[in-house]
């Protein structure tokens, strides 16, 4: 099951609604080609978390730390696509930020598992139409119960109509 997303700005709608899900902790590995709305997502999902902008792509800089302004967690945004392995990964400390922060982690399929038993796995699959659909994983025992279908009916409320449709 997955969620049609036509337009980046039901991308960030989507990101901005997954944001009422998470909490402090929490953990999202985040796939899909170039190009397919990862830094998109993540930008909606920092608006909904209420945390310092703007959310971009840390692609050079690995890993970047938004606090939040409304007193949530606070958003660390990673991107391992240029990480060599786990070990560089388990080098950027993160596991020292995992409680207090939502983290997502770019690219981060086969490396990030590592991270936390506990995760949703978010794939971002690009069509030749400029659309993409969301595909979600919930893993581990902080997810038990929750349906990957559950996420994507929350999600698509917030995308609505014909453009956020689940198949």
């Amino acid at each position: 099951m997955s969620l049609r997303l036509r337009t980046a700005e039901q991308t960030a709608a989507a990101g901005r609604a997954l944001a009422g899900l998470l909490r402090a902790g929490d953990l999202v590995v985040l796939t899909g080609d170039l190009g397919a709305g990862k830094t998109t997502f993540t930008q909606g999902l920092g608006e909904g978390l209420g945390v310092r902008g703007p959310v971009t792509s840390p692609t050079f800089v690995i890993a970047r730390r938004h606090p939040s302004l409304v007193g949530g967690p606070e958003l660390v945004h990673v991107d391992a696509y240029r990480l060599g392995g786990a070990a560089e990964l388990d080098d950027l400390d993160l596991d020292t930020d995992l409680a207090a922060a939502v983290t997502v982690v770019e690219w981060g399929e086969g490396l990030a598992e590592t991270l936390s038993e506990d995760r949703l796995e978010l794939a971002l699959v690009a069509d030749g139409d400029g659309s993409r659909d969301l595909v979600v994983r919930p893993v581990g025992e902080r997810w038990q119960g929750t349906s990957a279908e559950t996420v994507l009916a929350r999600l698509g409320e917030t995308t609505g109509g014909p453009t956020g449709e689940t198949s």
